[in-house]
């Protein structure tokens, strides 16, 4: 939603404080289709050659998370808690016999069916499904350290994989302005083919080169730059779920006490996303 609203002003304010000034539209949009053609297609082909299909769809989701923002709610990170505290209040209380049903067959459990946004989400599935099977498979005589550095790879390894499409729009919005310059270099070529022209007929193959050089320059650092940024953004707030399951999990085989393993978990979120923690203590009782 604010990316189209940036992207509204962004286009009124630099188009219209050009005709402001006094300056035509015409020859920028006579140019604009050729020179988008070769800056958009030489960035979708470098993209391409700088890609695997798998990283090129994740870049294809990347954008739709700049314009629908984080996949998780505030209620999804709380829910996220919850599961994890439930499925920990089993092994505390029952063993990891009790357990084994809910983390190996996760699609059948009644404890993730209270949260079907998650229960289909198999990044939150198999994060806290993997570790509780080590310790169901272990009969729950893991040492703390080990089931956290487990926790910790898998963490890293999904964090590293939502950033690739941040990364792949960084380094497209850098490239940009060079082909821009391409773009403009060519147009310069057609201009000095036809030297023999009149100065008017002139003027307006050398402002239509230009357009080149601006275009890149706008998309880099008016549309492809933000996007990048913000997705960095959107994924930052989405690794929070990872990171607060992974406290409920380790704070609880630690042993300590409910409210400190909800507090370990709630800490880690945002200030403007964090609940109160007599919210989840409420909620955990059933209030």
């Amino acid at each position: 939603m604010f990316a189209a609203v940036g992207i509204i002003i962004l286009l009124l304010m630099v188009f219209g404080g050009f005709v402001l000034a006094g300056g035509s539209l015409g020859p920028v949009l006579v140019a604009l289709p050729f020179e988008m053609m070769i800056i958009g297609g030489a960035a979708i082909g470098a993209t391409v050659i700088g890609n695997s299909m798998h990283e090129l769809k994740l870049i294809g989701g990347g954008f739709a998370k700049v314009f629908k923002g984080p996949k998780y709610s505030d209620t999804d990170h709380i829910d996220a808690i919850a599961l994890a505290s439930k499925l920990m209040k089993i092994l505390r209380a029952e063993g990891a016999v009790a357990l084994e049903s809910h983390v190996t067959e996760p699609e059948n459990s009644a404890i993730f069916a209270e949260y079907p946004k998650l229960q289909a989400d198999p990044a939150v599935v198999n994060l806290i499904c993997d570790a509780l099977t080590l310790m169901v498979v272990s009969s729950g005589t893991l040492e703390t350290h080990a089931v956290e550095d487990v926790m910790d790879s898998a963490i890293k390894a999904q964090l590293h994989e939502m950033d690739e499409p941040a990364h792949a729009l960084q380094t497209l919005s850098d490239g940009l302005p060079a082909l821009g310059i391409v773009a403009a270099v060519l147009g310069v070529i057609k201009t000095m083919g036809s030297i023999n022209e009149p100065p008017e007929v002139l003027g307006k193959m050398i402002g239509a080169a230009l357009v080149g050089t601006f275009l890149g320059v706008l998309l880099a650092y008016g549309f492809v730059g933000p996007m990048a940024g913000r997705l960095k953004q959107v994924n930052a707030h989405d690794a929070q779920i990872y990171h607060s399951i992974k406290q409920v999990i380790v704070a609880s085989l630690h042993g300590y006490p409910q409210p400190l393993v909800l507090e370990a978990a709630r800490s880690g979120l945002p200030p403007a996303h964090r609940p109160k923690l007599t919210e989840l203590l409420d909620m955990m009782r059933g209030k």
